[in-house]
């Protein structure tokens, strides 16, 4: 077990250094860069932007200014963002706290609709509750998650007469305010995900319940609660924390549009702002940050296989 984990840990790390070294080339394959924005009028001036290149080490080789990044961000220094002069690692970080929030918060959402859905339909298929859940995920999955915003945004102020706030309130200072404040971002994102969480859980539901094992219990006159509690949510357990961490993931991949539809300072914005100004350490800090959290989200969910399978702690 203990070796399994290390390998596991030398893949995460190994897969970590290529990615940022495919970003870091990708960044740098984009045409145009921040220097003629930063210069403004002075821009086609050789001496100026041979100067800036120099100060921001664009006058380097690509292999040189990849080598002096990846040895910074080991001491823990992501560098100084061209566009703000402000470092990296606050930018990033402040940012991705509020992904963060948004996005565990919408996992939860996702959760409590998903999961009770998926268990209801997939107990009874071919019932009501299988056509009704089925008509939910068909809807959820089909619409854009910018379109399920705009259609949140109208609804609430036609039928409810209520505007969200489009300023973005840290709970550190109003827990109330910023619970309003992601409550569509939440609700738009969250009812795309509860709709995939419903059909996985139903599939996985009602594979189970053909299982002989299942078969065997209903035989032996065994109430239908303990089945379904003691066979069925055991053994759907570990493929539900699976797709948790996938979710997760995509749902910090996904969050930019929301982000940029809310108004919301999160990860997603820095980086289309970061884009758009071709801010190269605050796209490769972000990039990397991404990066680092969908391995470790991965490594987790190979950790809770172990927590909650005895076949794969003795593996």
């Amino acid at each position: 077990m203990v070796e399994a984990l290390l390998r596991r840990i030398g893949a995460t790390l190994a897969t970590a250094v290529l990615a940022t070294g495919v970003v870091f080339l990708l960044i740098r394959a984009v045409p145009g860069d921040a220097i003629g924005e930063m210069l403004g009028q002075s821009a086609g001036d050789p001496a100026a932007e041979a100067a800036l290149r120099a100060f921001f080490g664009l006058d380097r080789p690509v292999w040189s200014q990849y080598l002096s990044w990846a040895g910074d961000v080991l001491q823990g220094d992501l560098g100084t963002s061209m566009r703000q002069g402000l470092p990296v690692w606050g930018i990033v970080t402040d940012a991705f706290l509020v992904t963060l929030q948004i996005g565990l918060v919408t996992l939860l959402v996702a959760i409590l609709v998903g999961v009770p859905l998926g268990l209801a339909a997939g107990s009874r298929p071919g019932g009501a509750m299988d056509m009704l859940v089925e008509g939910f995920t068909l809807v959820s999955l089909s619409a854009p998650v910018f379109w399920t915003g705009m259609v949140l945004l109208i609804l609430a102020d036609a039928w409810l007469g209520w505007a969200p706030p489009l300023v973005y309130t840290s709970p550190e200072i109003s827990l109330s305010d910023n619970l309003e404040s992601i409550l569509l971002p939440v609700l738009a994102l969250g009812l795309l995900q509860a709709g995939a969480y419903a059909q996985f859980t139903r599939q996985q539901t009602a594979a189970l319940l053909r299982q002989d094992f299942v078969r065997a219990a209903t035989a032996r006159g065994l109430p239908a609660r303990v089945i379904f509690g003691r066979h069925v949510l055991r053994n759907i357990a570990i493929p539900l924390v699976t797709y948790a961490g996938l979710i997760l993931v995509q749902i910090l991949g996904g969050v930019v549009v929301v982000e940029t539809l809310f108004a919301i300072p999160g990860l997603g914005r820095t980086l289309l702002a970061a884009i758009q100004g071709r801010d190269y350490p605050v796209l490769q800090g972000a990039l990397l940050l991404t990066v680092g959290v969908a391995l470790m989200v991965n490594l987790l969910v190979d950790l809770a296989y172990a927590l909650i399978d005895p076949r794969v702690r003795g593996a």
